[in-house]
């Protein structure tokens, strides 16, 4: 066993932040995982928070996690289709791509306007 109980640690390191993981134990010897979260504060130093997960509650916890993951994926997916302008691979009439002169007639037939979108896989 490891400093103050611990037995496993890592992090993710990302350009604002940085995420620990640390699994360890008590006294009493129940396990549990510390997630901190530490952020660089603009005046100097570290904000930290963070969040303590029994092991007997990670099962719980991963489902309630699991279900907000989907929901936020879902949401994503339906957000960036929702509005097409907005994707790279889209001709709104009269607007014309970077390097793509394709010479039609902006999208205009009978009076209407439309949006031509073509589908791809990521």
């Amino acid at each position: 066993m490891g400093v103050r109980g611990e037995i496993f640690s890592t992090r993710i390191i990302l350009p604002n932040r940085t995420y620990f993981f640390n699994v360890k134990e008590n006294r009493m010897g129940d396990l549990y995982l510390n997630i901190v979260e530490s952020k660089n504060r603009e005046t100097g130093g570290f904000d930290r928070q963070s969040v303590i997960l029994f092991a007997d509650d990670l099962q719980h916890f991963l489902k309630g996690f699991d279900e907000s993951l989907k929901v936020m994926e879902k949401a994503v997916r339906e957000k960036k289709y929702a509005n097409p302008a907005k994707r790279d691979n889209v001709k709104r009439d009269g607007e014309k791509r970077k390097g793509h002169d394709h010479g039609h007639d902006g999208g205009k037939r009978d009076g209407k306007k439309r949006v031509v979108v073509k589908d791809r896989k990521e």
